[in-house]
């Protein structure tokens, strides 16, 4: 699917939910959330793709597979995360939205933990 497809669909359905929030607040929060998941299953697509690339860059390189599998965790989160709080600041929820967002950024500060750990610990190996 090409970007000029997805902001088009993106384009017409936030026109659809413009139109039915007039009537009824809740068609066009159902509406906002449709065309965000059908949006979202573009991204995962498109994430595969990176996804391999990145495999394949990793195959080039001596790289521990567990900084690699750390990074697509933190990519992934960082997606879900803005997804649903993008979701709801859009039915008006912004604590929600808040919170989501903080958490997500809570996650990937603790999976980068042990990656800061062996930089710290690769630095004191150099000193010694």
């Amino acid at each position: 699917m090409s970007m000029i497809q997805v902001g088009i669909i993106g384009v017409i359905g936030a026109v659809l939910a413009i139109q039915l929030k007039g009537g009824k607040a809740e068609y066009g929060i159902y509406v906002s959330a449709a065309v965000s998941i059908v949006l979202f299953s573009f991204i995962v697509d498109r994430l595969g793709v990176f996804i391999n690339t990145v495999g394949q860059i990793a195959s080039y390189i001596d790289m521990d597979a567990g900084y690699l599998a750390t990074m697509l965790k933190m990519i992934g989160i960082t997606y879900i995360a803005e997804f649903s709080s993008g979701i709801c600041k859009d039915a008006g929820y912004q604590t929600i939205a808040g919170q989501i967002e903080i958490f997500g950024k809570l996650t990937i500060l603790a999976l980068g933990m042990p990656v800061l750990l062996a930089l710290l610990e690769t630095i004191r190996e150099f000193l010694s």
